[in-house]
């Protein structure tokens, strides 16, 4: 994460914009980045900052695919501060989805479904390749299959190491990623625009509707289920949401709007492997144990089938 203040954020708008900017203060949770809000001439902005360029470029592009029915902010510039990057967005309205207790979810699934369905129709001309995309809009691998298959964590550094010395170790992780092979040969070669971190703090809502989708640095190029398989394997961990089966209810979805979803369960139970394959990788890189223990454990139950 940016080691920007709020003071530093502050006085790169009072360079930048002069009287026009409004005082900014620090918002969200970011992994990568810090965000602060602020307003310029009455108008409400996102400034962040990160040691890394990519993931605003990926916003950038992500915004291209924006509708009315798929709202993704516009990004207005990107340059160089402080030693790394900013990015400053238009600021959209919204609490977090993550906030929401089941009853206030529940009503606003069917717009995020929506949103989902906008992404899935998204036009991908002048992008290509599968799997997380560049700041061309280009992805690395040949096929969808391909690039499930593909090593874990190439943003991570030593996290197999970290993997192995933590108690849970490597086992689980290695017995689940044998399985995924089998798995993978239920999954079509769709090519849709995938968001790939919805519960992370990521979507907006006002009301029961979606505002906003941000933070595209995860993006995707691949099977529109996979959104839907990390929602589904990442709900334990919301207390609040207890009783919402996401899996059934997306199914529910597309069955009410004529949406034929072959093999929905084989390839939701893949996605959720390959999730937690990765949710695991990232925990041993920034030293979270207990949590690698529960996604470990979650992750193999599925990759057997006992989840």
């Amino acid at each position: 994460m940016s080691a920007v203040t709020e003071a530093q954020a502050n006085d790169f708008l009072r360079r930048r914009f002069g009287a026009a900017a409004g005082r900014a203060a620090a918002i969200g949770v970011g992994e990568w980045s810090k965000a602060f809000r602020y307003e310029r001439d009455g108008a409400p902005y996102v400034v962040r900052f990160s040691a890394l360029a990519e993931d605003f470029a990926k916003d950038r592009v992500a915004a291209g695919f924006a509708t009315p029915a798929l709202p993704i902010p516009r990004v207005v510039d990107i340059g160089e501060a402080y030693g790394g990057y900013f990015a400053i967005s238009e600021r959209a309205p919204g609490g977090y989805l993550d906030d929401l207790d089941a009853r206030d979810l529940r009503a606003t699934l069917p717009s995020l479904f929506a949103v989902l369905d906008a992404a899935r129709e998204a036009d991908l001309s002048g992008t290509a390749g599968y799997g997380g995309w560049d700041a061309r809009g280009v992805a690395p691998h040949r096929t969808w299959r391909e690039a499930l298959l593909a090593p874990q964590g190439d943003r991570l550094g030593d996290w197999r190491a970290r993997l192995a010395a933590t108690p849970t170790g490597t086992g689980p992780f290695d017995e689940a990623q044998a399985r995924l092979p089998e798995l993978v040969a239920a999954c079509p070669e769709a090519r849709h625009l995938v968001h790939n971190d919805l519960l992370h703090f990521n979507v907006l809502v006002v009301g029961r509707r979606v505002s906003a989708v941000i933070d595209w640095g995860c993006g995707l190029f691949g099977d529109f289920l996979y959104d839907i398989a990390l929602m589904a394997f990442w709900q334990p961990w919301y207390s609040r949401w207890a009783g919402i089966d996401f899996a059934r209810e997306a199914a529910r979805h597309y069955a009410a709007h004529g949406l034929r979803v072959p093999d929905l369960a084989a390839r939701l139970r893949c996605y959720q492997v390959h999730i937690g394959l990765g949710g695991q990788a990232w925990q041993a890189y920034v030293g979270a144990p207990d949590e690698l223990a529960r996604t470990a454990r979650r992750t193999l139950d599925l990759a057997r089938g006992d989840a």
